[in-house]
C-alpha cells in the first residue's frame, strides 16, 4: 500500500519535530512548512492525502489556508485537521465551518493525534486504510494485483490497473486528463493528455465486458469519474 502523504503546517519547531517523528514512525510521508503561503504551493505541487494545519502560522493564517485549500480543485476534498491552542467553542466552530474535518487542541497526545488522523482517513479515504479497494461491484486486491467485477476476474494491463486504482481511491471525484497524468503517469511524464482517453477506453472495455453498466462517467470539459450512478 502506498504511504500516506501528509502536509504538516506548523510554525512551532518543537511541535513540528515531535509530530513528524510520530507519523514517520507510522510510515507516513511527511512534508513540513511553517509558512501558510508555502503550504498552498506545496499542496498544489504534490497533492497530499491529509493536511495537519496550525491555526497560527507564518504568513497566511491557518483559517485562510484552510479556506483557500477548499477553493482549489486539487485540494477541495482533502481532509484537514486543525491544530491550535484555541479551545473556545466559537473558534472550533469557525474552523469547522471554514472546511476543517476535525479539530485538535494543544497540548495534545501524539498517540491520540495519530489515532485521530487514522480515523479521519478511514472515514474520508477508506482506500488508505487497507490493501483491498472496492466500489459498487468492483473489487481490487492491490497486493495481489487482482481485479474482480461481480465476482468475475478482470484482466487489466499495468496502466489500466493504476488508473482504476486511482479511481477506486477517490470514488465520485472528477479528474481532468492533466490530473490523471500526474497521478498515474507521474509529474515528469511527457505523455500527451489525450493518451489518457486511450487508456480510459481500454479500461472501460475490460471492466464493462458482458454488457455491464458503464461505471466510468465522462464529464464534458472536466474529465472522468468513477460513478455507479452513471
Amino acid at each position: 500500500m502506498a504511504r500516506v502523504k501528509m502536509l504538516l503546517v506548523e510554525d512551532d519547531a518543537a511541535i513540528a519535530e515531535l509530530v513528524t517523528w510520530h507519523f514517520k514512525r507510522e510510515d507516513y510521508e511527511v512534508k513540513h512548512t511553517p509558512d501558510g503561503e508555502e503550504a498552498l504551493l506545496l499542496a498544489k505541487e504534490a497533492t497530499p492525502d491529509i493536511v495537519l494545519l496550525d491555526w497560527m502560522v507564518e504568513g497566511l493564517s491557518g483559517i485562510e489556508v484552510c479556506r483557500r485549500l477548499r477553493r482549489m480543485p486539487e485540494t477541495a476534498n482533502i481532509p484537514i485537521i486543525m491544530l491550535t491552542a484555541r479551545g473556545e467553542e466559537e473558534d472550533r466552530v469557525r474552523g469547522l465551518e471554514t472546511g476543517a474535518d476535525d479539530y485538535v487542541t494543544k497540548p495534545f497526545s501524539p498517540r491520540e493525534l495519530v489515532a485521530r488522523v487514522g480515523a479521519v482517513l478511514r472515514r474520508v479515504r477508506p482506500a488508505l486504510a487497507g490493501e483491498a479497494l472496492s466500489y459498487s461491484d468492483i473489487e481490487m486486491d492491490t497486493v495481489g494485483h487482482k481485479v474482480r467485477r461481480g465476482g468475475e476476474v478482470i484482466s487489466l494491463g499495468p496502466t489500466e490497473f493504476r488508473l482504476l486504482k486511482h479511481f477506486l481511491e477517490h470514488p465520485g471525484w472528477v479528474f481532468s486528463r492533466e490530473r490523471l497524468l500526474d497521478a498515474v503517469w507521474g509529474h515528469d511524464s511527457d505523455i500527451e493528455s489525450r493518451t489518457v482517453d486511450v487508456h480510459i477506453r481500454r479500461l472501460r472495455k475490460a471492466i464493462n465486458n458482458g454488457d455491464r453498466p458503464d461505471i466510468i462517467r465522462t464529464v464534458r470539459s472536466a474529465g472522468y469519474a468513477l460513478d455507479a450512478g452513471n
